[in-house]
C-alpha cells in the first residue's frame, strides 16, 4: 500500500493547531507532552537526513497517543461542559484519532531516511573493524613512532 506524500511540516502544523486548540480543556501535562513532540518534529525537519530525529519524533507520537487517551480519559469535564470547552475536547479527540495515521506517514519517511527497515544502504564504502588496513595501534605513525596525545 502505498502512502500519500505528505509533508512533515503538515503533520505538525495540523496537530500544533489541534494541540492549541485542546489546551483549551486539557492543561498541564497535556500540553507538555503534546508540545515537546512537536518541538522533536521541529528537530526532524530541520534536519532533514537526522535518523535519530524523524524515530524520536516516531516514538514520541506513538507515546503521546497512550499518554492522550489517558489524559482525556481522567481529565474529560463531565458536567458544565461550555461550548468552547465541547470544542477544545473535541480538537484534542481529533488530534488522538489522527495520530495513528500521521505515525504511518512519519514511519515512512523513517524508512526513506534509511531507518530500521528502509531500503538497504550501501555499506561498501565502510571499512570493517576487522580490516587489514587498518592500523593495530591508532596512534602509531607510519614510522612506527608512538603519536599519542599523551605524548609517551
Amino acid at each position: 500500500m502505498e502512502l500519500p506524500a505528505v509533508n512533515l511540516k503538515m503533520i505538525l502544523l495540523v496537530h500544533w493547531l489541534l494541540t492549541t486548540w485542546g489546551c483549551l480543556v486539557f492543561l498541564g501535562p497535556y500540553a507538555w507532552a503534546n508540545f515537546t513532540i512537536l518541538a522533536l518534529g521541529v528537530w526532524a525537519v530541520a534536519q532533514r537526513d537526522s535518523i535519530d530525529a524523524i524515530s524520536m519524533f516516531l516514538i514520541g507520537l506513538a507515546v503521546t497517543i497512550f499518554l492522550d487517551i489517558v489524559h482525556i480519559s481522567i481529565f474529560y469535564p463531565r458536567q458544565n461542559l461550555t461550548d468552547t470547552g465541547r470544542f477544545g475536547a473535541g480538537m484534542a479527540i481529533l488530534s488522538l484519532l489522527l495520530k495513528p495515521f500521521s505515525c504511518c506517514l512519519v514511519y515512512h519517511m523513517y524508512r526513506e531516511r534509511g531507518g530500521f527497515l528502509g531500503p538497504s544502504q550501501d555499506r561498501s564504502a565502510y571499512q570493517t573493524i576487522d580490516s587489514p588496513e587498518a592500523p593495530s595501534d591508532p596512534f602509531s605513525g607510519p614510522e612506527g613512532k608512538n603519536h599519542s596525545p599523551q605524548g609517551y
